[in-house]
């Protein structure tokens, strides 16, 4: 059975190298709010730091995914105040993507706004049949600025520009279509079919699928000739590895290689 822990907005249960961590304000449908973004951010460092987390899914508990900033927050306030609630959005879309482990977004119900953004910021979706995907700010005089970053990398222009100018929800199919969602499963194996595609990915070296995620993110945005440069410098370290010297002896072998994160 998983190991669980509760913190004030979050349960994290861990399983074999697997960390979920599920939001937990479903009377909130699991806002964004000042608190939950610290927590999320302050977990998912801590968990980039070790050796024996291999992949994170990150979903939401009750009614939604997750439906955004928590417009209670944002009313009435100062401009400190929103430069400090959107830098602290803009931190845990980037710790998503700047830690070791692969973070795989679990979308049941809503994913809008801020939520729409979280999910397109995880490295891998999966998303149950019924779920659907908005950057609706529009439709309240609050553009999805900050929601455009993770879209427009994950969706086509014409696409993104769709989402963010009508505010239209797009469902599940359509959104693995335009390129927001790996997979789309029956709602009732969303949980299972989740779980498989992180396991999969704990069965490899987590130092080498460490490698590979911070070399996907450093050379998508340069040009070809830059990105080769880069991504064989960085395929010679990576061949130096004893996992690396081990997985390939193991392919040799024919048997199942063992490995010591080095």
């Amino acid at each position: 059975m998983p190991n669980e822990t509760a913190q004030r907005n979050l349960i994290v249960e861990e399983e074999a190298g697997l960390v979920t961590i599920t939001m937990n304000r479903p009377e909130k449908r699991n806002a964004l709010s000042t608190a939950m973004m610290a927590e999320l951010t302050a977990g998912l460092r801590a968990i980039g730091k070790r050796v024996d987390a291999r992949a994170v899914i990150i979903a939401g508990n009750g009614p939604a995914f997750s439906a955004g900033h928590d417009l209670g927050e944002l009313k009435g306030r100062d401009l400190a105040f929103y430069r400090y609630e959107f830098d602290l959005c803009a931190q845990l879309m980037q710790t998503i993507q700047t830690i070791p482990q692969p973070v795989i977004a679990r979308v049941h119900a809503i994913a809008t706004a801020a939520g729409c953004q979280l999910a397109a910021a995880c490295d891998l979706v999966v998303a149950g049949e019924s779920a659907s995907f908005a950057t609706p700010g529009v439709r309240i005089g609050l553009f999805c600025s900050t929601p455009m970053v993770a879209l427009t990398r994950a969706v086509g222009r014409k696409h993104a520009m769709e989402m963010l100018l009508t505010g239209q929800p797009v469902n599940a199919r359509t959104a693995a279509q335009w390129g927001l969602v790996n997979r789309v499963t029956g709602d009732a194996e969303l949980v299972a079919e989740t779980r498989k595609l992180a396991m999969q990915i704990v069965e490899a070296s987590p130092l080498i699928i460490g490698i590979g995620k911070q070399a996907f993110y450093a050379q998508i945005d340069l040009d070809t000739a830059n990105a080769y440069d880069y991504t064989k410098e960085v395929m010679s370290q990576n061949a130096m590895a004893s996992d690396a010297q081990e997985g390939i002896g193991a392919f040799l072998e024919k048997r199942k290689p063992v490995w010591c994160g080095k």
